[in-house]
């Protein structure tokens, strides 16, 4: 099969979460696209990647809306590993009250057919452990459609090889955590920058609050010894087929502390040669 030139990114997730966008995001970084393809048809159509040359990279949307359907797609991300097809699952999700916002807003029916509420709950436990499966996981609860399309930017980077690549996320307790962490580090227990008049406004990419941090008694041993147990765990993710590793770094308001550690782990992860990218989520609240 000459399909290996190419590849084949699988596109699923909660009803709501923006799987049309991604898929119109594929669309503008050259992919073709396929929304709701049958699942039985995935592996013939795979057959054909590779085989023409508009079929170099293609986007696959797949809604996943009962057990049944869940199983007979478990089975056809199995067949494609077997034949060593170049693919990868991107699980989009959202947090319930802003995919309930979303559906109210649009009044659009849930695919479950239900009252929106027990919907969304239905089909987050159903699609509990295709979301383990998933490559990446995308949480749009606070993306922009710019944001969205820069996150699967770099998702089209994650490769078959034991090159992991990892995203450094500071946030805000107060906002909720996000869902695509894969790591969740608290460091609230370090003294609040806010508190201090002339540091209030500021954020962790300031250079007096990582002044103020870094004068802190422990803070630089626990900033060594925290990146170097993430780098311990590193080939254990590696070695479960992970690709894609998201850690976040929590405070309570993220525009402080979690800012300014994120950034020091993300420098220090790149500095031991991990392709790593940096994101803070609510540093502008």
């Amino acid at each position: 099969m000459s399909n290996k030139k190419g590849r084949i990114f699988i596109i699923t997730g909660m009803s709501g979460a923006g799987k049309s966008q991604a898929l119109k995001s594929f669309e503008d970084l050259g992919f073709y696209c396929i929304d709701n393809l049958p699942i039985a048809l995935i592996p013939q159509f795979a057959g054909l990647v590779g085989d023409r040359r508009y079929l170099r990279n293609v986007a696959l949307g797949i809604d996943i809306r009962e057990g049944r359907f869940f199983k007979d797609f478990v089975r056809t991300l199995d067949n494609l590993g077997k034949l060593g097809l170049d693919h990868k699952l991107i699980f989009l999700d959202a947090s319930d009250e802003v995919l309930m916002q979303r559906f109210s807003e649009t009044r659009h029916r849930h695919p479950l057919g239900k009252n929106i509420a027990a919907a969304v709950k239905e089909e987050r436990r159903i699609l509990t452990d295709l979301k383990a499966r998933a490559n990446k996981v995308i949480d749009t609860s606070k993306l922009t459609l710019g944001e969205l399309k820069e996150v699967l930017s770099g998702a089209l980077e994650l490769k078959h090889t034991a090159e992991m690549k990892l995203s450094v996320i500071s946030f805000g307790y107060k906002y909720g955590i996000p869902l695509d962490a894969d790591i969740v580090m608290d460091v609230r227990f370090l003294p609040n920058p806010y508190y201090v008049p002339s540091l209030r406004k500021k954020t962790g990419q300031d250079a007096p609050v990582g002044n103020y941090l870094k004068g802190k008694p422990g803070f630089r041993n626990f900033l060594n010894g925290y990146t170097a147990q993430i780098k311990a765990l590193l080939p254990l993710y590696i070695k479960e087929g992970k690709s894609y590793l998201t850690i976040a770094i929590g405070c309570t308001g993220g525009r402080h502390r979690s800012v300014y550690i994120a950034g020091e782990m993300a420098r220090k992860l790149e500095a031991a040669g991990f392709s790593v990218s940096e994101y803070h989520r609510d540093i502008r609240k």
